[in-house]
């Protein structure tokens, strides 16, 4: 992904136009958390397909401001468009061990390399995950080596790093 404006734009189109055209305005006022709940909320209610390389990029949208969390239940009931995609969106919540006191939670695979988006976490002292992931890292499958690590407010080049590894863009649909 290059810009979250044309990411955005591409994602809202598929919604019918009083829906996009309410979602569109919110993202123009700057109320991207809102839109971001329309354009899932509206993807959902009129059972749009998509395909899962769009439902991990709302996922990567979702977390870049903050709406992750919540929206994650509804993306995953996005309706699928029945075509082969390498990425998925993994509904694991568990991570396991980063190895210097952090949790890496899978979060978005690629079947075609094998090589995992994971969020970074800090176990927090109650023993929750921090609310935010403070890094974002490849590794070579669930649970494994790390490949390559971005800093906390990179959600999009890291998804993007993930993408480019095995495959020309057009393979995504970039």
């Amino acid at each position: 992904m290059t810009d979250d404006a044309d990411t955005w734009n591409r994602l809202v189109a598929l919604l019918p136009e009083a829906e996009a055209r309410e979602a569109g305005e919110c993202w123009a006022v700057g109320e991207q958390e809102a839109a971001l709940g329309l354009l899932v909320s509206g993807l959902v209610d009129h059972r749009v397909p998509i395909g899962e390389t769009d439902r991990a990029r709302i996922s990567v949208l979702a977390e870049g401001w903050g709406e992750r969390e919540l929206l994650t239940p509804r993306i995953l009931r996005c309706r699928g468009d029945g075509e082969p995609s390498p990425v998925r969106l993994s509904e694991q919540a568990e991570g396991h061990d980063g190895g210097t006191g952090d949790v890496l939670v899978p979060w978005i695979g690629c079947d075609r390399c094998g090589r995992v988006l994971t969020r970074r976490h800090t176990r927090e002292p109650w023993g929750g995950l921090s609310f935010l992931a403070w890094s974002y890292v490849i590794t070579s499958g669930a649970g494994g080596s790390v490949v390559r690590e971005f800093p906390g407010d990179a959600v999009d080049a890291a998804f993007a790093d993930l993408l480019a590894v095995c495959a020309p863009e057009d393979a995504f649909g970039m």
